[in-house]
């Protein structure tokens, strides 16, 4: 119950202090944001990516800088709950005219529930939902550019309009031949649409932010012609020469849901109203979840905190029951899902076969790394999780006793609620060695391709995958091969490729042992083959596209070249959609990157 009258005076202090922490964090965090663009201009690429590391420990810094402040000015861990309750609805008051309450009432359960103890988790003293509206919450217009623009062109207008969005950005680098990729771009858009007629209101929307993500910019947007909108977005690049250009035009929901993926880093983006940013983001992409919109936009503990409502929310409107995930078992982690829900739950179990030397806090160690590194669209993002109560009557009697056996230390059956006390949560694939096995002709090449160019990518990113198993990848709904198993990787730059030495005689040839010293860092790709390619079609295919893999010169090329400096370009779309192709028949694309 909530108190009827407002009279603790420490309530409001309290409530004024974790909105404080809160506007700190979100400060730092926009200024991150917003200083991209000058990383972008400069081709501080390295520099972007320490940014990008560490804007995400941004928040439990914040967090933890509340919590102590809380202790130490209110004893807010020793205080009677009516207090608590109490600051909860002084600090619903102070969000009345806030430009990001969703984030903050997030940054309020943070902060509480590290104080208080879990058994006090309950909507008195936390949001379980939202408090403040997010709807139509406007910034200041002396401040802070509108959410998005709109422009209103004729049709002999369009290439001029196109031209004014990408110059409105206001990049301090000139572009090679604007003219020329704005031309392309109406060849794209013409190839997307045809031969229509212009309605009423035709326009073009662009949200007021560019989008920053490993060495591109994006402007994102949708083309609105009467009851009908199509989304692009226009990535830019940087060449050799000093100066920008458009590398392509990207249309349509798959293309925005492939530029958004979960598989890919958090974009840099600075925004007064995320929620509007997501909001219109939404209008591209209407199949995915808010909570993606919010990862992908650099705001993954709202993301998640979305999410875990829409699991709460899905648990009480289902009846189907937790079970072992389908596929191989793995060493490290124990893996469920509930059919009726599109993601996979992973616990570390608590010990591990002899020939996997690792511990649990490496493990976690690991999947902080993929968390920070930019996945380049090959690594599936990991929401973590811990202390989470689910149903203990919807699990299966043979995933208990799997939990019990392999995680007891995690596993706390109070009740009639099964408590586990740190996992992790990834969207569900289909397991790539199922994939294969089921597979037709095409559906196999297809996958075969697409694993040899996940792990070129993961190459590209400096991430050496360390267990290559197909079982340890998975195929999305797109097609799209993505790794998740991380117990395992290493930087390529840590890792030392080598070629089998020749036998030194005959006995050597005929043994069954190894004749030579292996490093703890050694890889020797030529090995791959027999553990990768028993299957004829699988192999036939694999060396037809991607043979360079079983060769040391291949890996350690790439390490050679990351060491150097070098940041590899990773294109969220195929390289055939790629103006360049077009420039081709002009003689002129020698100076843009490969893929």
């Amino acid at each position: 119950m909530f108190p009827k009258e407002l009279t603790d005076t420490r309530a409001f202090g309290m409530a004024q202090a974790m909105l404080d922490g809160f506007n700190r964090h979100y400060r730092l965090f926009r200024q991150a944001s917003a200083q991209a663009k000058e990383r972008f201009e400069a081709q501080e690429w390295h520099a972007q990516q320490r940014v990008q590391r560490e804007r995400i420990e941004f928040y439990d810094l914040r967090v933890d800088e509340a919590v102590q402040r809380l202790n130490h000015e209110f004893g807010a861990n020793q205080l009677p709950m009516e207090v608590w309750q109490q600051a909860k609805l002084h600090y619903i008051g102070l969000l009345t005219n806030h430009m990001q309450p969703e984030l903050a009432e997030t940054f309020f359960n943070s902060v509480t529930t590290r104080i208080l103890d879990r058994s006090y988790f309950n909507n008195d003293f936390i949001f379980v939902r939202p408090a403040v509206s997010t709807e139509y919450i406007e910034n200041d217009e002396s401040t802070d550019a509108p959410t998005f623009r709109a422009y209103y062109p004729k049709l002999d207008t369009l290439g001029p309009t196109l031209k004014q969005v990408v110059l409105s950005f206001g990049l301090n680098r000139p572009f090679e031949n604007l003219d020329r990729d704005i031309g392309f771009v109406l060849e794209a858009l013409r190839d997307q649409v045809g031969s229509v007629r212009l309605r009423t209101n035709f326009q073009i929307q662009v949200l007021s932010s560019l989008f920053f993500r490993n060495k591109g910019a994006y402007i994102v947007g949708k083309v609105v012609n009467g009851y009908r909108s199509l989304p692009f977005a226009l990535p830019i690049l940087h060449n050799s020469k000093g100066t920008i250009y458009v590398d392509t035009a990207l249309f349509g929901e798959d293309d925005m849901q492939a530029l958004f993926s979960f598989a890919r880093a958090y974009f840099m983006v600075e925004m007064a109203i995320p929620s509007a940013y997501v909001q219109f983001l939404r209008s591209l992409m209407p199949r995915k979840p808010r909570a993606e919109l919010y990862n992908a936009i650099g705001l993954q503990k709202q993301g998640k905190n979305l999410f875990y409502r829409d699991f709460l929310y899905h648990l009480r409107h289902s009846s189907d029951s937790f079970r072992i995930a389908p596929g191989i078992k793995g060493m490290v982690m124990l893996v469920f899902d509930l059919p009726s829900y599109p993601f996979v739950f992973k616990v570390i179990k608590d010990f591990f076969p002899p020939q996997k030397e690792t511990t649990r806090e490496q493990i976690k160690g690991k999947y902080q790394l993929i968390k920070q590194h930019d996945r380049v669209g090959r690594m599936a993002d990991s929401l973590e999780f811990t202390n989470v109560a689910f149903p203990k009557e919807r699990f299966e009697d043979e995933l208990m006793a799997e939990l019990r056996h392999f995680s007891p230390s995690l596993v706390d059956e109070g009740g009639e609620q099964l408590i586990i006390k740190h996992l992790y949560i990834e969207r569900r694939m289909v397991p790539l060695n199922i994939y294969i096995q089921e597979a037709d002709q095409e559906q196999l090449e297809h996958a075969v391709i697409e694993y040899g160019n996940a792990l070129k990518d993961l190459v590209a990113a400096n991430i050496f995958p360390g267990d290559m198993l197909w079982k340890n990848f998975g195929v999305t709904r797109n097609g799209k091969v993505v790794f998740y198993d991380y117990d395992e990787i290493e930087y390529v730059t840590d890792c030392n490729f080598r070629r089998v030495p020749a036998p030194r005689n005959e006995e050597d040839e005929m043994s069954g042992e190894i004749w030579y010293s292996v490093g703890p860092h050694d890889v020797f790709p030529e090995t791959f083959g027999p553990f990768l390619l028993g299957d004829p079609r699988v192999r036939e295919v694999f060396m037809r596209h991607h043979a360079d893999l079983l060769d040391a010169t291949f890996w350690q090329t790439h390490k050679e070249r990351i060491l150097a400096g070098y940041v590899h370009d990773v294109f969220p779309y195929d390289d055939a959609r790629r103006f360049k192709h077009r420039l081709k028949a002009l003689d002129s694309a020698e100076d843009l990157p490969e893929a």
